[in-house]
């Protein structure tokens, strides 16, 4: 069967968007998320597989930039939005629009593209690797305690709607977002996002409620979350539902989880994605109480191999010539010289000298944020040492103190 893959029209966004709402359980979005998505869409870099006037297939790109290691916002795709009618599977469509995409990327000088994956296996043959890792919290607040750092005292935590605190809030993910790769820079528009809330995505809570954390007149974090009130009986067991906290310092972060775990009338607190390094972990008194479960987080897909390990820094100096495996963006393919000095900056050029390591474009999506170190790819034998002692320099050379996290949804 036959279709036409082209770029998304405006005039085509309603019948794009009606594609995914199917492929994705049929359930329509809410007018506000409608909206919302319409706002931030760039049809010029979306596409979509045309049989006839149905739409039959999607994909989406947007334009962000993603902090890596070192703390540079490096330009990077952001993969949304693909689906394939169940009508046309198994007829190559996906490939097509990732092939095309790819390309697309490549042309626009986009080092890097990101997305979440709705199933973990699909994306790897495209050259994805699982960088980063989420973790989802229920905690038992009832009976887990704090750790709190000094100054915690000193904070104090007020309530704001969330829309009036938007632009608090955003200052504060301003200074955060270049201390942990897998962040993404706020682009213009998506500071909407944080404070969407249609009824649809409350999960059976409150309408979003927002607390500030302030130190001298001035705020130092905030969290957002639902309250889903509940009972057991005749005793209240409701739960704060997590939707975003972030801190500039220890103490004022402290003292927003303390202000979480003493809401009245609840028992639980849920995150459903904090990183797997997070802090929180250590201020606990039972972290068993917790339920941390982990699964994955961001996928990284290097589109330019060279500009890509140029534009993150690196933890120790190395010089290694890897042989890289990308059959489906040949041009990445071959070996390649990376050498890094003191100071974490760093040259990939094309080389002929005899390869060191040996990995493909997975491998090297999988451990560019620091997250997944290329000593443990070895030993699942998807890396391969060819002079010894090249893997554990470059394993060094790669890692990163804080491990990637992506708290920006798309």
């Amino acid at each position: 069967m036959n279709t036409d893959l082209r770029t998304l029209s405006a005039t085509e966004w309603d019948s794009w968007l009606g594609c995914i709402e199917l492929a994705f359980g049929g359930v329509p979005l809410s007018p506000e998320s409608r909206e919302l998505y319409a706002a931030l869409a760039e049809p010029e870099r979306a596409l979509g597989h045309w049989d006839g006037a149905e739409c039959v297939g999607t994909a989406g790109a947007y334009g962000f930039r993603l902090t890596v290691p070192g703390g540079a916002a490096v330009p990077a795709a952001g993969i949304t939005m693909v689906s394939v009618a169940s009508t046309h599977r198994r007829q190559g469509l996906l490939t097509s629009m990732m092939r095309r995409q790819l390309d697309d990327v490549r042309s626009w000088g986009e080092p890097l593209a990101v997305l979440t994956a709705s199933e973990p296996g699909i994306y790897g043959r495209f050259g994805y690797g699982a960088a980063s890792a989420e973790a989802k919290l229920r905690i038992d607040s009832s009976r887990v305690g704090l750790a709190l750092p000094p100054g915690t005292d000193g904070v104090r935590v007020r309530r704001s709607s969330p829309r009036e605190a938007l632009d608090a809030c955003e200052a504060v993910y301003a200074r955060v977002a270049p201390d942990r790769p897998g962040t993404l820079v706020r682009q213009p528009g998506w500071e909407r996002v944080p404070v969407s809330d249609p009824k649809s995505s409350r999960g059976g809570g409150s309408p979003l409620q927002c607390v500030l954390a302030e130190r001298d007149g001035e705020v130092t974090g905030y969290v957002t979350f639902h309250l889903r009130p509940g009972w057991d009986g005749a005793v209240p067991n409701g739960t704060v539902a997590v939707r975003d906290l972030a801190a500039l310092d220890p103490a004022s972060y402290a003292a927003l989880w303390r202000f979480l775990f003493g809401i009245d009338l609840t028992s639980v607190v849920e995150c459903g994605s904090r990183p797997v390094d997070d802090a929180l972990l250590r201020l606990v008194s039972d972290v068993r109480r917790c339920e941390v479960r982990v699964r994955d987080g961001l996928y990284v897909r290097l589109v330019e191999l060279g500009a890509a390990l140029e534009a993150r820094a690196y933890r120790a100096p190395v010089d290694v010539v890897l042989e890289v495996e990308d059959a489906f963006c040949p041009w990445n393919a071959g070996r390649w010289r990376l050498t890094t000095d003191a100071e974490g900056a760093a040259t990939c050029r094309r080389t002929e000298d005899e390869p060191e390591l040996a990995l493909s474009v997975n491998d090297l999506g999988a451990a560019y944020l620091g997250g997944v170190s290329l000593t443990t790819l070895a030993a699942a034998g998807t890396v391969r040492e060819l002079r010894e002692g090249a893997l554990a320099a470059a394993s060094l050379a790669f890692g990163s103190d804080t491990q990637p996290w992506c708290p920006h949804g798309f």
